[in-house]
């Protein structure tokens, strides 16, 4: 009832004869206002004031979409940590800047001589173009190398007085996001960004294990990597599901796994990162290469190599960006969100860097009219808890892509549906929004987020609500969510 006060504070300093004229033509009209404020913020008090939400930092805003009336609001220029979120500006941004037709490209290069008895006398290259298909269990042709193979007989050559070389240079070296945990590192979920991706970045180590207790016993990896060393500290217990970590450095061929895992499973898989997916991929080409009746005479490497000049055989396309960024936002694939992020980075013909990224994400989006000044940007996932970014700045990012975007109906479609599919799917089920909020959630240790629209029956829902350090588990949040989104919706 504070405004209410405020609004009878404010009418007293207001001369008698404009009194009279507000009396007989606006009084009504502002007395809608204020009825509408009241319920909007008993609406935001109810969603606040709990001992679950009372005191964590929450950025909250809802806008229509339409005419961009603030409808709820609590401290929404506030910038937060908002998880996998982020995601929506690492897609909106690369959507805009290369379209939904954009495809990732990998060459296959060649220098020195083809003779006449098909011997290549040089080296054959693979040129990574940070692709994250190549050989991906979510789409992409995963029976590349066999195309790869034939692109090679077609261009002549049956020996090869060289090697195979695995060019990244695309992106930089620091393939580690340096804002990310230690916990993280080593882990599927947050596997190195290399200019050449390979299998998702991903191996899978397989445990049997047996009593409550015990120690398991590493089975095999796959696929396999020479040279790769892990030690085991993981114990069977009574968990249902993986709760086994990695830990090592990019490039290094040792890991060490600790944890949990369930007891007596006969196999158990437990996903690490790939130290090297383009030295692995050169080894990969090379065997298919000797098996389909090549030779060759030097082992595989990856490495960096701009000095000599060099002739392309054959182009690799992946699927298109639309596809890669739908990916990106329906399942909150970090890996493939993390080359998207890396390629906005490469803007302009150069390296693509996390600084670069990032300082290309904000020019983008400034000339755009955005609150640049509440978007603290680490990565292009999320992953990192050192990031930060406001309600506000979300709800006018999306309004963007809504509204002025020639691309919005990809972005649109790019996102989780309640109800039906992704990181959504078991939220507002069997409910009145169900199929009605199309949104990116966000999730990590303390944080609890969603961004995105809401159809009603008469109109369209920008929203964004940021919690962080709520007192209480992510599932009470997202119920306290879910029933904010409802009131709304109203």
């Amino acid at each position: 009832m504070n405004f209410i006060r405020y609004f009878c504070k404010e009418l007293k300093n207001i001369n008698s004869n404009s009194f009279f004229i507000m009396k007989r033509i606006h009084l009504p009209v502002l007395f809608l206002l204020v009825s509408n404020f009241v319920f909007s913020q008993n609406a935001v008090n109810n969603f606040l004031n709990t001992p679950l939400l009372q005191n964590a930092n929450v950025s909250l805003l809802v806008k229509d979409l339409k005419n961009g009336v603030t409808l709820y609001e609590s401290r929404s220029k506030n910038s937060a940590v908002t998880a996998s979120t982020m995601k929506v500006i690492t897609t909106s941004t690369v959507l805009e800047m290369f379209g939904p037709d954009y495809k990732f490209e990998t060459r296959l290069e060649i220098d020195g001589e083809i003779t006449k008895d098909s011997t290549l006398n040089g080296n054959l290259y693979i040129r990574g173009g940070g692709d994250p298909t190549l050989g991906s269990d979510k789409m992409g042709d995963k029976d590349f190398l066999k195309k790869w193979v034939v692109a090679v007989r077609k261009a002549g050559i049956k020996n090869i007085k060289g090697r195979i070389i695995a060019d990244e240079s695309f992106f930089e070296k620091q393939v580690i996001n340096p804002k990310w945990t230690w916990e993280d590192m080593g882990n599927y979920y947050a596997p190195g960004i290399h200019g050449i991706s390979y299998l998702d970045n991903t191996y899978r180590l397989y445990f049997r294990s047996g009593a409550v207790g015990t120690t398991p016993e590493m089975l095999r990896v796959e696929p396999e990597i020479a040279g790769l060393n892990i030690d085991n500290f993981v114990k069977s217990t009574n968990t249902s599901s993986d709760n086994a970590y990695f830990y090592g450095a990019p490039y290094a061929n040792y890991r060490f796994v600790t944890g949990e895992i369930p007891a007596n499973k006969a196999e158990f898989p437990v996903k690490g990162d790939i130290p090297n997916p383009a030295l692995l991929l050169a080894q990969h080409f090379h065997a298919k290469l000797i098996e389909s009746g090549f030779s060759i005479s030097e082992s595989p490497v990856a490495q960096d190599n701009e000095a000599c000049r060099k002739f392309v055989i054959y182009k690799h396309f992946s699927p298109p960006l639309s596809d890669v960024i739908t990916e990106t936002n329906v399942k909150s694939n970090n890996h493939y969100a993390e080359y998207l992020f890396k390629l906005i980075g490469t803007k302009n013909g150069v390296t693509g860097t996390t600084d670069r990224a990032i300082d290309n994400i904000k020019t983008f989006w400034k000339s755009k009219g955005l609150s640049v000044d509440q978007l603290f940007q680490c990565d292009g996932s999320g992953l990192s808890p050192a990031i930060g970014v406001s309600a506000n700045f979300f709800v006018e990012l999306l309004t963007y892509m809504k509204n002025k975007s020639q691309y919005a109906d990809v972005f649109y479609k790019s996102l989780p549906v309640s109800g039906e599919s992704g990181t959504l799917k078991s939220i507002l089920v069997k409910t009145p929004l169900q199929g009605k909020v199309h949104a990116k959630s966000g999730t990590i240790e303390r944080v609890k987020s969603y961004v995105g629209y809401i159809e009603t029956k008469d109109r369209t829902l920008v929203f964004a609500i940021i919690v962080n350090n709520p007192y209480g588990s992510s599932s009470a949040v997202v119920k306290k969510m879910e029933e904010f989104m409802l009131e709304v919706a109203k």
